[in-house]
């Protein structure tokens, strides 16, 4: 009778201290699948606008013969009013054709669902041979 008495309330310490653990447990592991969900939808959003551009530049090299000539080097793109918008998608596709001396610089941005998250494509056509890239940093 004497050891029961002296181990009598050790259960709730134990029981608690567990139950703590099993807490600070789930917690980390909810903010390590909120933050992979974040990180999903942002990439998700990323390829939105990737595609959006990408359809605004083929667009837009098919819409080539419609360029004006010019002697200058293309600049325009870095000015925001310069854009012609697209009416097929939800936010609108934005590109634009400049002559550069013998070739083409077709500019195209593409938008995910929500503002933040553009992307910016361009294409140098060089007499029938074109030349793609990745605009990694906004103009404006």
């Amino acid at each position: 009778m004497k050891r029961r008495a002296s181990s009598r309330g050790t259960a709730l310490p134990i029981v608690l201290l567990l139950c703590a653990m099993m807490l600070v447990t789930a917690s980390a592991w909810l903010q390590t699948s909120l933050g992979a969900a974040r990180s999903t939808v942002a990439s998700r959003e990323r390829v939105q606008a990737f595609h959006a551009a990408d359809s605004a530049l083929i667009r837009c090299a098919r819409m080539l013969s419609a360029a004006v000539p010019s002697t200058s080097d293309p600049a325009l793109w870095r000015n925001k009013a310069s854009f012609a918008s697209w009416p097929y998608a939800p936010r609108a596709l934005q590109c634009l054709i400049e002559t550069w001396s013998s070739s083409y610089l077709i500019t195209a941005r593409g938008f995910g669902a929500v503002s933040e998250s553009e992307a910016w494509l361009q294409l140098r056509v060089d007499a029938g041979v074109s030349h793609w890239r990745r605009v990694v940093a906004k103009p404006f």
